[in-house]
């Protein structure tokens, strides 16, 4: 990875004279009180480097005769410069040989220069500069399309099935009601039947009654009638035994079950009903709970998915499209853990590009800022911060545009130093 090796910088926005030989891994902190020109070198870093995209608006500082002058030396051995009265860039590489802003953009990460246009962006677009990272973007967007969908399709079924289960629930049921609606034309048919054969019934004792009155006739002209009786007789002996068993049906059920037809057939259809609202509840619900299965198969595929990608920070994730870290959404992460999370995504967008400036760390108490350095130092990182500060975390400390150490700066004069020279 590239880092800047040392930095001299004149006449830039507040800045007069400043020398910095940053940390290689680790925090290098600009310290001083405000308005002292702290802002000012992290400026000029990016302008150095950055290109004129970078240029403060006014970038020679006020009241001097002299333009800025910038010469930054960076690990790899390549010197960078802006000089002159128009501040050109001027690259050397370790062989002497010239270069322009494209060598430098080959290493040096915008976002490096410009933290601010990642900590201000909104949480959707930090998570698509995570996946444009980690290369997985089109996929979980296809993941999040298809869990909302199976998603908006439950929330429908789940209502669709809680009103069903009430619906039923609110039905009457008759458990002595018969399982179909009872037909009055088929209860009349059966009536029917039954009185035609009482009826038949009825004549076969008519037919009986009339052959005895003929026997006692035939009786009275028995010589003569001989076979007429003979016939008569044997009738008689088989109208008998038909006659002998004979029993008559009684319609009172039918009839009941007729005059009460309706009410019946109310109780048949409430139960029908009942049965049709429990059916289609348990449907749905089973449609529910197939859908609930579904939705959690594609929540685990993004879990994977994210699982197995080259994250830049272990506990980096997207949610819903937007980038947590450890279950937490941007606004709820801390400000250390915003910096170390941008950081990381810093390195990984650009793993040449060694270094990040980082502006206003007073945010943090001195633990944290130990805790954040230590954290640089592990991933063989370089930051270079400003802090309003005068304490020992400082590097250096800037008055009234001038560079000195921490121990000393209390007792710093005006330096003595001539305009051009350092």
């Amino acid at each position: 990875m590239i880092k800047i090796n040392k930095l001299e910088i004149e006449n830039v926005k507040r800045v007069k004279a400043i020398k910095i030989e940053p940390t290689a891994n680790g925090l290098t902190i600009i310290g001083g009180k405000n308005n002292q020109g702290k802002t000012s070198v992290l400026d000029a870093i990016a302008w150095a480097l950055g290109g004129n995209k970078y240029k403060p608006t006014a970038a020679q500082r006020e009241d001097s005769v002299l333009p800025p002058n910038l010469h930054i030396v960076m690990n790899n051995g390549l010197v960078v410069e802006r000089k002159g009265k128009n501040s050109d860039l001027k690259v050397i590489d370790p062989n002497g040989e010239k270069g322009g802003q494209q060598l430098l953009n080959e290493f040096v990460e915008e976002l490096a220069l410009n933290l601010p246009k990642f900590m201000q962006s909104t949480s959707k677009e930090k998570a698509q500069t995570l996946l444009q990272i980690i290369g997985v973007g089109d996929q979980l967007f296809e993941l999040e399309r298809k869990e909302q969908e199976i998603y908006n399709r439950r929330h429908a079924i789940g209502q669709i099935a809680d009103q069903k289960k009430k619906f039923a629930k609110e039905q009457p049921y008759y458990p002595d009601a018969p399982k179909e609606p009872i037909s009055a034309s088929k209860l009349i048919k059966q009536q029917q039947e039954i009185l035609a054969k009482n009826g038949e019934n009825q004549r076969k004792r008519d037919n009986l009654k009339n052959l005895e009155m003929q026997a006692a006739q035939v009786q009275e002209e028995i010589d003569e009638l001989l076979k007429k009786q003979t016939i008569i007789l044997k009738d008689l002996e088989t109208a008998r035994k038909s006659a002998k068993d004979l029993q008559d049906e009684s319609t009172a059920e039918l009839e009941a079950s007729i005059a009460n037809i309706e009410e019946i057939n109310v109780k048949v259809r409430a139960n029908l009903d009942k049965d049709k609202a429990e059916d289609d509840a348990q449907e749905y619900e089973n449609q529910y709970r197939k859908l609930t299965s579904d939705l959690n198969n594609v929540r685990q595929a993004k879990i994977d998915l994210l699982k197995g990608a080259n994250l830049p920070l272990p506990g980096l994730s997207v949610e819903n499209g937007e980038l947590t870290y450890e279950g937490k959404k941007w606004d709820c992460i801390s400000g250390s853990d915003q910096l170390k999370i941008a950081t990381a995504i810093i390195r990984k967008l650009n793993p040449k590009c060694g270094f990040v400036l980082l502006d206003k760390l007073e945010q943090m108490d001195l633990e944290t800022l130990q805790e954040f350095g230590a954290w640089l130092e592990q991933e063989e990182l370089q930051a270079i911060a400003t802090r309003v500060s005068t304490g020992d975390e400082c590097h250096i400390i800037i008055q009234d545009g001038y560079g000195g150490s921490a121990a000393t700066t209390e007792t710093i004069g005006k330096p003595t130093w001539k305009e051009g020279e350092f």
